[in-house]
């Protein structure tokens, strides 16, 4: 059973990934769910794995595989596809999950990603994250947005990937792909030196520690395109990781740096499609701006980001998730199920698909219990003005008409008063 056949048959099927483990039959993953690859394949053997590992692995990764027990690469197969390859060791024995990469860069239209991700692309200077969780699209984004930059501009594009996914080809930028073990050492050994090599975008696969993001924030201070990815779920949760790596003492001017150099957030989750078979992406986008800015230096909360970003949708063509969930639900594209399980709160995404904003409603309600409770005010003191006797006036001790012409001056004022109520 040759690891190529399997591969064929999962691109074949639409498979995203493929498990295989010791003591159990093949299984890949199909639209989200786990399930056997074929009927009838007998469950792997140690022996079976082991020598899978050692005809993939070269000399150099099968040391780094026994230093380290796990170890990511790339392998490719003429015809079928390339692939991004995690060996492990669980309970001793070795694994291996083997994900599926597209031999063509997708479009950002071809992924359903909105189009201000087109003007993002086009920013000359700063830091663009792409955020997720394991699996949510990152690499494909990524790898699309350089595409994007890489059919409109003439540019000089160094990216360090740790493996190579996407073999990314010249168009009307030069592109240079650095894999980590192969062509550098580290991430950030590999972006200190590319900022020797005349660089005008700089992707950096994934941003793991102190040193690579200093150095990411530098190269985008000194005018430099930087486009990196992390594992966080929305805005707030990547400022917050991005000032994880430091000290206190040092957040201050991280967060000076970041309010002067991010371009852009996106965040991005999975959701099932209804209409077919497969999955469209979910998105949150910010897009920094002075009121953005003064937020990152004053630390601001999750709820304001969320806020900003949503009241910034028509001006600067930012979302939120739930914003596009709306959208999405509206266009029949995933169910209301869906969009439940990857709302943050439902109750909240309930009154979004009924049109009406969560925070408005809190208000209206509040001003309609205040309404209520103002009415009951001035009913309880209309019945007190109803329990006043009536007052009788003995119109015989008026004073005449003469009488009142020689009354003094306060009484005049009186009159005059009396007169202004006629």
């Amino acid at each position: 059973m040759e690891l190529d056949h399997l591969l064929r048959y999962c691109i074949e099927k639409g498979a995203s990934d493929l498990h295989l483990k010791v003591g159990t039959t093949p299984f890949m993953r199909l639209h989200g769910e786990l399930l056997p690859l074929a009927p009838n394949i007998p469950q792997l053997s140690r022996e079976y794995i082991e020598d899978l590992a050692i005809k993939i692995l070269d000399e150099r990764q099968r040391h780094m595989f026994e230093e380290c027990k796990e170890i990511d690469i790339a392998y490719a197969v003429r015809g079928i596809g390339r692939f991004r390859i995690n060996i492990f060791r669980q309970r001793g024995s070795v694994s291996m999950v083997i994900r599926t990469i597209s031999i063509d860069v997708p479009s950002l239209r071809q992924l359903g990603l909105p189009d201000v991700l087109k003007d993002i692309a086009n920013n000359e200077r700063g830091l663009i994250l792409i955020t997720g969780v394991t699996g949510s699209g990152k690499s494909t984004t990524m790898a699309s947005i350089i595409s994007q930059i890489n059919n409109t501009k003439q540019k000089h594009i160094i990216t360090i990937e740790d493996p190579i996914e996407f073999l990314l080809r010249d168009n009307k930028c030069i592109i240079s792909q650095r894999e980590l073990g192969v062509d550098t050492t580290s991430f950030s050994k590999a972006l200190k030196a590319a900022m020797r090599q005349d660089p005008d975008v700089i992707l950096i696969g994934e941003i793991r520690d102190k040193d690579t993001i200093e150095t990411a924030l530098m190269a985008a201070e000194t005018g430099h395109l930087v486009i990196s990815t992390l594992h966080t779920k929305d805005t707030k949760e990547t400022i917050s990781r991005m000032l994880s790596y430091f000290p206190s003492g040092n957040h201050s001017h991280i967060r000076n740096l970041l309010a002067a150099n991010l371009k852009a957030i996106i965040s991005l989750r999975l959701a099932k499609r209804k209409d077919k078979a497969g999955f469209v992406p979910v998105s949150e986008i910010l897009i920094n701006n002075s009121r953005i800015s003064d937020m990152i230096l004053q630390g601001s909360s999750a709820e304001q980001f969320n806020d900003a970003i949503e009241e910034s949708a028509i001006t600067y063509k930012m979302q939120t998730f739930d914003q596009n969930l709306v959208d999405l639900v509206n266009a029949d594209k995933i169910s209301r199920e869906e969009a439940f399980r990857i709302t943050n709160n439902r109750a909240d995404f309930e009154l979004r698909l009924k049109g009406l904003n969560p925070k408005g409603e809190k208000e209206w309600q509040e001003y309609h219990k205040a309404e209520d409770d103002d009415t009951a005010h001035h009913k309880s003191h209309r019945d007190e003005w109803d329990n006043i006797p009536e007052l009788e006036l003995d119109l015989e001790s008026l004073p005449s008409e003469s009488e009142s012409q020689e009354d003094s001056s306060e009484n005049s004022n009186a009159k005059g008063f009396f007169r202004s109520k006629k």
